[in-house]
């Protein structure tokens, strides 16, 4: 697996499952500069977005942390998101992964985010953590 960089931006995520035929809530897709992901499938609406953006859901998880494999990435490169999860397992770490075109994303609870950091620098990964604003 080649070196790869993380970006660890400040601020914490919710991760919100909404009833499978619930509008995407108004202004969601307004956000800019952040990671916004909308998921319908035919059992549930699932949001992820900043935690400060107030989603009532039939179920919430907050306290994510986002970490975000600096792309773009090709393609054609294969066990990345992998090997990214077999390094957080083996620290004890559990995850919600996504991709998007570019790139892959990971989201960590706050209170794992300091071992998800140390594992993945222990592997060899560069991780640019942002300080908290």
């Amino acid at each position: 697996m080649k070196r790869l960089i993380v970006d660890v931006p400040p601020g914490e995520y919710a991760v919100t499952r909404l009833a499978p035929d619930a509008p995407v809530p108004a202004g969601l897709l307004d956000l800019t500069g952040v990671l916004v992901s909308v998921t319908r499938t035919p059992a549930e609406l699932s949001i992820i977005a900043p935690a400060s953006f107030a989603v009532d859901g039939d179920a919430a998880e907050r306290g994510w942390r986002l970490l975000t494999v600096r792309g773009p990435l090709e393609f054609t490169l294969t066990g990345i998101m992998a090997a990214l999860a077999g390094e957080l397992a083996a620290a004890g770490v559990s995850l919600f992964a996504l991709s998007t075109y570019d790139t892959d994303h990971l989201l960590v609870k706050h209170a794992d985010l300091g071992r998800a950091v140390v594992a993945l620098r222990a592997a060899g990964h560069e991780l640019v953590v942002a300080p908290e604003a």
